[in-house]
């Protein structure tokens, strides 16, 4: 047997003192931890105002929580051996987290981080539905710390990186020439040109452009945002802002 699950968690030791408790004890335990995790993550992605907030991380933690539960009593008082609650709402997750994912108009896409951390508050929820407490916990306090402490990080890598995409209004078609040759001059070297088109019929000519700096003196000096802010002053341009 592999003795990593010989090991007796220690927060379940913690809880229960050492002795045996009874079911529904076990069970309030489990919810309530796993509603008060759920919710710290939930009220972080209801502040940046996702479209997944405090009600939906604790409803699928809790639903995580309450499916391992009933496999835990399958498996101890019927002999199942296949854990098919769990299973079943790892799937229903994934399938409902893929809806939090969208498309936006500037081909930005919306949710994703969402998506993945409504996932993985689940997993968290199944820990504690099998009594992994330690688990639980340690994974729902890195998830927070992902999700609230690493943006700012990973927004200045992105600024600093040699490639990025841009959305870009035009206030007429043939400007684009003029804007490619303005782009050259400046070092960065057009990898990918797109028409946009939700903005058709608007008078705008709209493209979502990706673009890589081959510039060393722009690789040195310069960051995405400083680069952006110079192509602002073009006057034919209507709109430019980097896609993240």
């Amino acid at each position: 047997m592999n003795h990593l699950f010989m090991i007796i968690d220690p927060i379940t030791d913690l809880i229960t003192g050492g002795n045996e408790i009874g079911f529904l004890w076990q069970v309030l335990i489990r919810v309530i931890i796993s509603i008060s995790l759920a919710s710290i993550l939930g009220i972080e992605r209801a502040n940046k105002r996702h479209a997944a907030g405090l009600r939906t991380f604790i409803i699928a933690s809790l639903a995580a929580t309450i499916s391992a539960l009933i496999d835990t009593f399958l498996m101890n008082s019927f002999g199942v051996t296949i854990p098919f609650m769990s299973a079943a709402t790892v799937i229903g997750l994934a399938i409902i987290s893929s809806y939090t994912i969208l498309y936006s108009s500037k081909n930005q896409i919306k949710g994703l981080t969402t998506a993945v951390a409504l996932w993985g508050q689940a997993f968290v929820g199944f820990s504690l539905g099998f009594g992994i407490y330690t688990l639980a916990i340690v994974s729902s306090v890195l998830l927070v710390i992902s999700l609230s402490a690493l943006p700012n990080l990973e927004i200045h890598l992105k600024n600093r990186s040699n490639h990025f995409e841009i959305h870009l209004e035009l206030k007429n078609k043939s400007n684009l020439a003029d804007f490619v040759q303005v782009i050259r001059k400046l070092g960065l070297y057009i990898d990918d040109i797109e028409a946009n088109p939700a903005y058709h019929n608007t008078g705008l000519s709209v493209y979502t452009i990706s673009l890589s700096i081959y510039s060393k003196e722009l690789k040195k000096y310069k960051t995405h945002s400083e680069i952006i802010e110079a192509l602002k002053s073009i006057d034919y341009i209507s709109h430019i802002e980097e896609i993240s």
